[in-house]
């Protein structure tokens, strides 16, 4: 169990946030076309997806090429497995501020697996004893089970695709992850390396599926709004009919379709 004081601390910082959202996101009118993305800041959004490409083409994806290529496919995997199970307690409090207790005491389980058996989280013994799939919950799925408004399509200068209820999660979220509070420094900062890391290999490893957006789209910023949008309303129980990759999620939880199996 986290302590009331951290519990009281979060919902205090998750209804400031939320009064933050219903005030701050924009709004489609009533002419807005339904099948059409809600993007009234498309010009400054195009000026920063401009910024991300050349960075990712500078520096990026060369970076990320160069590391995967490098680290052998098993120690990529043990990698991005500790930074996952490092992420598990953000996860858990989300859990809790929506209301999810079974969600909540999965990923509890999972976290109290990995973490010791699994040796911090390097090994996956959960999913080889069956159990459910992480939820791998934010604070903006919070937000939007708690009824917040998806607000306007963003890009953010080096996170990419996002909408402003998303926006306000990727903020709290940096605060609702217990580990932070509990863990010293310097060990506070494994968890970002790792994090990073994992994120660095990601990159190598679906090089192919990203340059195909971002450099062989007839319109990349079109095309990256389209993906981001459609899988981040079908991850929060949407309407669409099918999945989709994109680039800018986290590619990690995929992985769990087929635990580390490569």
């Amino acid at each position: 169990m986290l302590p009331q004081s951290l519990v009281t601390g979060l919902r205090a910082l998750a209804m400031l946030a939320l009064g933050g959202v219903l005030a701050a996101c924009a709004n489609p009118g009533p002419s807005q076309p339904v099948d059409e993305p809600f993007d009234p800041y498309e010009e400054s959004n195009r000026d920063v997806h401009a910024f991300n490409r050349s960075l990712d083409r500078a520096i990026i994806r060369p970076a990320g090429r160069g590391y995967s290529n490098f680290l052998p496919d098993d120690i990529e995997t043990v990698i991005g497995r500790f930074a996952f199970n490092l992420s598990i307690p953000g996860a858990i409090v989300n859990n809790i501020l929506q209301g999810n207790g079974r969600g909540a005491s999965q990923d509890l389980y999972r976290f109290a697996i990995n973490t010791t058996f699994g040796l911090g989280g390097f090994f996956d013994p959960a999913s080889e004893m069956g159990m459910p799939a992480p939820t791998d919950a934010d604070f903006g799925q919070t937000l939007h089970v708690w009824g917040a408004r998806e607000g306007a399509y963003v890009e953010l200068p080096f996170l990419g695709p996002s909408t402003e209820r998303d926006t306000w999660g990727k903020a709290v979220d940096l605060f609702t992850n217990p580990l932070t509070y509990v863990i010293d420094d310097p060990e506070n900062y494994y968890g970002t390396a790792a994090s990073a890391s994992s994120r660095l290999s990601d990159r190598g490893r679906y090089s192919e599926t990203i340059d195909s957006i971002l450099y062989e789209s007839a319109d990349s910023y079109a095309q990256a709004r389209s993906l981001y949008l459609q899988n981040r309303r079908f991850e929060l129980g949407g309407t669409e009919d099918s999945t989709y990759v994109d680039p800018y999620d986290d590619p990690y939880g995929d992985l769990y379709e087929d635990p580390y199996e490569n």
